[in-house]
């Protein structure tokens, strides 16, 4: 686009991560491009940056969403080099390298080289008492039964059925599902959220196979890839704030807050997009980046295509509520020698997991102090604060050993946050990307479609600014 071209509109609704991550990378790569363009977010409430939240209270540092990324996916450490602030990366405690799963009222460590669902090392799957006899012995027929030819997709929960038993479920791949999707093991699809293990069905015929042919590799390269891969999360010395402050230093001058969307509307040649906001304020722009969740962008699109909104609805949402706890070290029993534990849903608790986030990470709580981060998954309305607090405390106190009060307590609710990725997930995305290719100048963005990670979410706005500067470009020859 030539230089002395009008300067162009674009607006990203929705300022969570994604949306600032989208923001930047319009305003960044239009610079790059030479393309004059005004960029500017808006936010609903009076803060950015979403479910991330970092809060420091008397000597502890307590993440009210997300206290870490994962390294192996690209986009946000990649993000974070071009931001300047990559030398601010801490990583998991080196000295505890492990996780604990609760069986019966206790804690049990994972086996070393177990993964998700399988193990990859013989004497710790042998030792541990997670399993019986028959369940390990049901698990080992792995080795034998044959890979599934049809490329359809699975539930997760029947996957490790088939291919491990109702054991390797119940104990260990519903708890650790649970703990990252918040989601039904029953419905959540294989392709959509562990297309990896499709892989190592189709490659090995077996992930018993799989996990001993990377950990032979591993050997040979030098490096653990069997088992939890702690060592690749990463988070900031001063919390997971640092990437939402970092961004909105850069982006404070397109950023409206306390702004809500009303309805949104096409021109009739469909080259520009009118905003109306709660303010009775109408903004037009060529480009437009929805960055909410699938529900919400569905009821803003519905004037434009009911097709897509009714797509954008097929997509479901869980709530869940992350409980912070403040403890004297003295006050509880349990080493807490690992880095949390994940809670099977046959235990009937009210957890599905608790991060030792104090142990898990340096300078999280003063000396001789502990803070544990509790997860709750769906609590209803009618749980008060309150409520939730001694609902976690009566499952931890006899879990930890637990002997007094938290010194203090804080509860987030992230309702209506996760977006729950069910059989056929891929197929619903597929439409969606279809229909919404037939409405010029738009692009949407989020946890609803490719990944529900902080590293997901970034790539997800990366690639639809740089779709709407594509759109840009060519509408212009």
């Amino acid at each position: 686009m030539p230089e002395n071209s009008d300067r162009k509109c674009a607006i990203v609704i929705g300022g969570g991560i994604t949306g600032l991550a989208a923001c930047y990378r319009l305003q960044q790569e239009a610079a790059q491009r030479n393309i004059p363009l005004d960029v500017t977010l808006l936010e609903a409430t009076g803060r950015v940056g979403g479910v991330i939240q970092t809060e420091h209270r008397d000597g502890f540092l307590i993440e009210h969403g997300p206290d870490a990324f994962i390294s192996t996916k690209p986009a946000a450490k990649a993000l974070c080099e071009e931001l300047g602030i990559a030398d601010q990366f801490i990583g998991t405690n080196p000295k505890v390298r492990r996780s604990f799963v609760v069986r019966k009222g206790t804690l049990h460590p994972v086996p070393e080289g177990f993964y998700m669902m399988a193990p990859g090392a013989l004497k710790p799957f042998l030792k541990t008492p997670l399993f019986s006899w028959r369940g390990k012995l049901r698990m080992a027929l792995d080795l034998f039964i044959p890979r599934r030819e049809r490329d359809i997709d699975e539930a997760v929960a029947h996957f490790v059925r088939r291919r491990l038993g109702t054991e390797a479920f119940t104990r260990m791949a519903q708890p650790m599902i649970g703990g990252i999707y918040t989601s039904d093991a029953e419905n959540l699809s294989l392709k959509a959220t562990f297309p990896r293990f499709l892989e190592m069905e189709k490659t090995h015929g077996s992930i018993i196979k799989a996990l001993r042919a990377q950990k032979k590799q591993a050997a040979e390269t030098s490096r653990d890839t069997s088992g939890p891969r702690y060592s690749l999360f990463l988070s900031f010395k001063s919390g997971m704030q640092t990437l939402i402050d970092t961004l909105v230093d850069i982006l404070s001058d397109s950023i409206r807050l306390n702004t809500r969307v009303e309805h949104i509307q096409q021109d009739v040649d469909g080259t520009r997009w009118r905003v109306a906001l709660s303010t009775g304020e109408t903004l037009n722009s060529e480009l437009l980046c929805i960055a909410l969740p699938a529900v919400q962008t569905s009821a803003l699109i519905r004037q434009v295509s009911n097709p897509l909104a009714t797509k954008l609805n097929e997509i479901p949402y869980a709530s869940s509520a992350t409980v912070n706890l403040a403890f004297r070290r003295t006050d509880i029993t349990h080493p807490l020698d690992g880095m949390g534990f994940v809670v099977p849903a046959t235990e009937s608790l009210s957890l599905i997991g608790c991060s030792f986030s104090s142990v898990k990470f340096e300078n999280r709580a003063p000396e001789e102090h502990i803070l544990l981060r509790a997860f709750v998954g769906e609590p209803t309305s009618k749980n008060a604060e309150a409520d939730l607090i001694q609902l976690c405390q009566a499952d931890l106190m006899p879990l930890l050993g637990i002997e007094n009060a938290p010194l203090f307590a804080t509860v987030n609710k992230h309702t209506q946050a996760m977006a729950q990725y069910q059989v056929g997930h891929q197929d619903v995305v597929d439409d969606i990307e279809r229909l919404t290719r037939e409405l010029q100048g738009i692009a949407l963005a989020g946890n609803g479609y490719h990944g529900i990670g902080i590293p997901d979410c970034i790539r997800s706005a990366e690639t639809a600014a740089i779709s709407l500067l594509d759109t840009l470009c060519e509408a212009a020859r």
